[in-house]
C-alpha cells in the first residue's frame, strides 16, 4: 500500500510540476504579447501626432525695375516713366505625413518605412513699390501698377529654385524623421526604409 502510495505521490508530484510550467509559460507569453501590442501601440501613436509637417522655410528678395514711355523718336524715349518694385518671397516646403506608409514588425524589432509622401512647396510672393518715377502727362494708371505688381509676384515666384528646396527639405526630413525615430529606437528598433530616400545609416 505504501509503494502504490508513493508513485501515486511521485506521479502527482510530476503532473503539478507541469501544470505549475504551463501556467508560467503562458502567463509570459501573455506577457510577450502585451509588451508587442504596446510598442506598436507606442510606436504607430507616436508617429500619428505628426500630421502635416512644415520641414523647411526660406525667405528671398530682390529689386525689379519696370521702365516704359508714351513714345519713342529715333531711338529717344518721349516721357519715360520708372517704376522699381522691392519683392519678397516666403517658400515653404511641407511633408503630409499622414500619407506616410509605415509597418512595425515587433518580431524582428523594425519599423518599416513603406511610403513617404512628396514635398509640398508653397511661395508667398509680396511687392512693395519703392520708387517710382513718372510724368503728369504720362501717370501710371492705378491699373497699369496693379498689372506691374502682379507680374513682379509672378517673376519672384518663377525665380524660385524648387529643385534647390527639394534636396534641402530632404535633408531636414531626415533630422525629423530621427526624432520621429527617437521613441523606436529607445525600444530597440531599427528603421529600414523600403523607398530608398534615405540609407540605414542616415535613419
Amino acid at each position: 500500500m505504501n509503494k502504490y502510495t508513493g508513485l501515486l505521490s511521485f506521479i502527482f508530484g510530476i503532473i503539478l510540476t507541469v501544470f505549475v510550467f504551463l501556467s508560467w509559460r503562458s502567463c509570459n507569453k501573455k506577457d510577450e504579447a502585451a509588451l508587442v501590442n504596446q510598442d506598436y501601440y507606442l510606436i504607430t501613436n507616436q508617429i500619428q501626432k505628426m500630421n502635416k509637417m512644415v520641414v523647411l522655410e526660406q525667405d528671398f528678395s530682390s529689386f525689379q525695375t519696370h521702365k516704359s514711355s508714351a513714345a519713342s523718336i529715333a531711338g529717344f524715349d518721349i516721357l519715360p516713366r520708372e517704376m522699381v518694385l522691392y519683392t519678397t518671397a516666403k517658400a515653404q516646403v511641407s511633408y503630409d505625413l499622414k500619407k506616410m506608409k509605415i509597418d512595425v514588425d515587433t518580431v524582428n524589432k523594425k519599423v518599416i518605412i513603406d511610403e513617404l509622401p512628396q514635398p509640398e512647396i508653397k511661395i508667398f510672393p509680396d511687392v512693395k513699390i519703392h520708387f517710382m518715377d513718372d510724368y503728369a502727362v504720362n501717370r501710371f494708371k492705378q491699373s497699369d501698377i496693379n498689372g506691374i505688381m502682379e507680374s513682379a509676384k509672378k517673376n519672384m515666384a518663377k525665380s524660385v529654385n524648387q529643385e534647390q528646396l527639394k534636396q534641402e527639405s530632404k535633408k531636414q526630413l531626415k533630422e525629423n524623421l530621427n526624432e520621429i525615430f527617437v521613441l523606436a529606437k529607445a525600444l530597440h528598433y531599427s528603421i529600414e526604409d523600403k523607398t530608398n530616400t534615405f540609407s540605414s545609416k542616415e535613419l
